[in-house]
Formats: C-alpha cells, sequence, structure tokens
C-alpha cells in the first residue's frame, strides 16, 4: 500500500521543488530549465518569479539571455506564452504541434471565411522568411489573398500552426513593444523538426521535477497534452496516496521535505504556474478563490504566499506595496513580508514601502 501524503507535506514538496522554501543558487538560464519554463503572457512577470526564487538574481541577465537568443519566449504548454531555454523549446515544440488547429478551429473557424486553415501556415512561412512580424503585419499580408477572413484570425492561425518565437524588444526589463514573431528556425538557426520518441518521456520528468508529486490529470493539466498515463506507466516512479485517495506519482530520489519545514513569504508575478499546473490545486490554494490573471505587462501585482499558501494578494504602485491579506497576520509576518518586499525588481532604484490597507 502506498505511503499517504498529506496536503501540507505535498506543499511543502512542491515548493522545495518550486524554488520557494529557499532561494537558489542556480543562474536564470538553469532555473528556467528546471521550472520547465515560466509562464509569460505578462511579459515582465518572470522577473519576478526569478527574483523569488534566486539568491542574486539581476533582471539585465535575463533581458542578455533573451536578447542572445538563449532563451526564447513562445507559446507552447496550454497554448499559452511561456519563456523556455532555447533547447527546450526546440525539443518539446513538436509534442504539441498538432495542437494549434484544434484553437483555430475552436475559436476562429468561423473568422476564416474562405482561407483554408492548413494553408495560412504555408503562406505565413514563406512571408515570416528571414524576418520578424507583427501580428498585425502578418494578418494584413495575409489578408491580401483571403481578403474576406479577418486578419487577426488569419494570424493565429498561422502563428499557433508555426514554430515561432516572440522577439525582442517584448518582454527585455523596461522595455514595451508589439507581439513581433519570427521563424524559430531564423531566430535561432536550426528547426524544431520531427518530435523524438523520448522527448514526451523527458516532459514527464521534468514535470515531476518541478510540481510532483504529481497525478497523471495535473501532468495533463499543466501540458496540455493527454494519454500520458501511457508514458507514467512506461516509467519507473514512486507512488504515493494523496489525503483523497489519488494516486500521487513522483521520482524516486525527489526531495520531500519535513512537513513542518518553514516556508516564508514569497511574492508570486502574474500567471505563475504554481497556482495553475495542479487540477487539484489545494496544495497550495486553501480557498476557493479565482486565481487572479490580469492584464497587463506583469511585474506589479500578484499573489502572495503566506507559511507556503495564496492567502494574500499584492500590488506594487507609485513608491509603495500594498498587501491585501485573507488571514490576519501577526506583527512578526508582515516584518518577514515587508523584508522579502524589498526584494521585489523595481522599475526605480527605491525600496518600496509596505502598506496593508
Amino acid at each position: 500500500m502506498p505511503d499517504t501524503l498529506t496536503t501540507r507535506a505535498l506543499n511543502r514538496a512542491t515548493l522545495a521543488r518550486q524554488l520557494l522554501l529557499r532561494r537558489s543558487p542556480l543562474s536564470p538560464r538553469d532555473a528556467i530549465a528546471h521550472l520547465g519554463g515560466m509562464q509569460a503572457q505578462a511579459p515582465l512577470s518572470p522577473y519576478t518569479g526569478l527574483s523569488t526564487r534566486l539568491e542574486n538574481f539581476n533582471p539585465e541577465d535575463l533581458s542578455t539571455l533573451i536578447s542572445e537568443r538563449h532563451i526564447v519566449r513562445a507559446h507552447l504548454y496550454r497554448q499559452t506564452v511561456h519563456l523556455l531555454t532555447a533547447e527546450d523549446y526546440l525539443e518539446f515544440r513538436p509534442l504539441f504541434a498538432h495542437l494549434g488547429i484544434r484553437g483555430v478551429q475552436a475559436y476562429y473557424a468561423k473568422d476564416l471565411a474562405d482561407a483554408p486553415i492548413a494553408e495560412v501556415p504555408l503562406l505565413a512561412r514563406t512571408l515570416l522568411g528571414g524576418r520578424a512580424l507583427t501580428r498585425a503585419e502578418l494578418g494584413k499580408l495575409l489578408a491580401q489573398k483571403w481578403p474576406k477572413a479577418s486578419p487577426s484570425a488569419l494570424a493565429f492561425t498561422a502563428t499557433s500552426q508555426l514554430p515561432v518565437v516572440q522577439v525582442p524588444p517584448r518582454g527585455l526589463w523596461g522595455a514595451r513593444g508589439q507581439v513581433t514573431v519570427a521563424l524559430a528556425e531564423d531566430w535561432l538557426g536550426r528547426a524544431a523538426g520531427d518530435p523524438a520518441p523520448e522527448a514526451v518521456v523527458r516532459l514527464v520528468l521534468r514535470y515531476l521535477g518541478a510540481f510532483g508529486p504529481a497525478t497523471v490529470s495535473d501532468i495533463q493539466t499543466w501540458s496540455g497534452l493527454t494519454r500520458l498515463r501511457e508514458v507514467t506507466d512506461r516509467l519507473e516512479l514512486r507512488a504515493f496516496r494523496g489525503q483523497d485517495g489519488a494516486v500521487l506519482l513522483d521520482l524516486p530520489e525527489a526531495p520531500r521535505p519535513d512537513p513542518e519545514t518553514p516556508a516564508p513569504p514569497r511574492f508570486l508575478p502574474e500567471y505563475d504556474n504554481l497556482l495553475l499546473s495542479h487540477t487539484d490545486r489545494t496544495r497550495v490554494i486553501p480557498h476557493d478563490r479565482p486565481v487572479p490573471l490580469p492584464p497587463g505587462n506583469g511585474s506589479t501585482q500578484g499573489t502572495l504566499l503566506i507559511d507556503g499558501q495564496w492567502q494574500a494578494t499584492w500590488k506594487l504602485t507609485e513608491g509603495d506595496v500594498q498587501i491585501h491579506p485573507f488571514v490576519p497576520l501577526a506583527p512578526a509576518t508582515r516584518e518577514e513580508i515587508a523584508a522579502e518586499a524589498a526584494r521585489l525588481p523595481a522599475l526605480d532604484s527605491r525600496p518600496p514601502e509596505v502598506r496593508f490597507p
């Protein structure tokens, strides 16, 4: 009979994998690889996500990695924008190639008029050859061939099926820019190719190393892929039971700290995968509040972990950080939160004042 893990034990295990129990000496590139990528719809949110996980994080280091093409911004898991190492994108992207057509059929088919779903990316590949285009520019060019179709639907149809990456200045610290895409093979100098037989195995192992212990459903929730039980059944994994009786899988030697290990306050950015990557989120969300997913560039608001659980939200305004807790906070906890807030990556050098309205 597998050992049972309490919800608190699951919490501490996942926080350890997420580099949230204590800051890690990893480089930004190695941390992004360890996490299997970082959610990045809000382009600056990974800067906050790394500052809360790494010992000596400098936002300019991540900007350099993006500019020098070691790290890329691209749609991958769940067809959402993630920050990934170039190597991971090239290896894992072929696993998700079939999902692009589904997204088009679900959301944009009626806006394509007479434009064939399969032909749009073929023309887009030619148009993008050797250059980068904004979505508006790409849609306008595609509409010259299919004038009855919506240009935005044409652009989405193309970019959801082609291996493209979003290029700077979008995603650089302190910079703003429209979504501008280039073919991955042009930007990185090599193509993604066909799916490698063991790529999905490495993807599952990467998830468990960053989010486990977890169910097969959790892995599918995070990735957007299906039929992953066929993969996990082939692997030598350790099985546990959750408090609800669910079968949890894990890497045999992965860290599972004592459930009473202290968990300091941690500021998470918008869209942080910690809150979005399990079917059952109770290991980090002890209430029924929906995870806030605000629009914007990121790095100015998000969620706050207190004793390892999401128990407050935060917002960086002019010169201060406003904390809105869901539970009463002891004076010592407020002091810890204030000390942690001082490490937030701000666009100016002044330390923010922490307020509890």
